[in-house]
């Protein structure tokens, strides 16, 4: 469903700016689904960085199927207005090294206030136990916001349906 607004673009980038975790999902070598909830950090809400280790299971996944899946939302949102606080991403993940891992470096943790620490280059060289990875989003989507249980005023309809967002 297409029909994205002002409103929804701002409230897609509020939705990256407002939290600081992000619900990845992959799909491993036997087709078995997993979803892992991660740190993140973003300049422009198109590539999203992260560290893990090479060992954990959605790190392995990325080995092997590098199309995920992710959701940024506000789980603290109350039952009936969750909906327009999500933003669904389509996105090709993969682990850096080099140049594109300290471009993942100097990203991570900004901004300021959220949490996160400055990780230096050998904590992620090899033999560390940990790496850098991006996603880098290719669709986004949110599920259109209804008033009280009445139709979607931009569609008209009147059951949960999602409408493609551009940032």
């Amino acid at each position: 469903m297409t029909g994205e607004t002002d409103g929804t673009r701002s409230a897609a980038r509020e939705i990256i700016d407002g939290n600081m975790y992000m619900v990845l999902a992959t799909v491993g070598a036997d087709g078995a689904p997993w979803a892992a909830p991660l740190f993140y950090s973003t300049e422009d809400g198109r590539d999203f960085y992260w560290v893990s280790s090479p060992e954990v299971t959605h790190s392995r996944n990325l080995a092997h199927e590098p199309r995920v899946g992710i959701v940024i939302h506000d789980s603290r949102a109350p039952v009936g207005t969750a909906a327009p606080r999500a933003l669904y991403m389509t996105a090709t993940a993969t682990e850096l090294d080099g140049a594109q891992a300290l471009e993942g470096l100097r990203v991570i943790p900004a901004p300021a206030g959220r949490g996160g620490r400055a990780i230096a280059p050998d904590e992620v060289r090899p033999p560390a136990p940990w790496r850098v990875y991006r996603a880098r989003v290719s669709a986004y989507s949110m599920i259109c916001p209804r008033d009280g249980g009445r139709p979607c005023a931009e569609h008209g309809l009147d059951h949960e349906h999602r409408a493609d967002v551009r940032l």
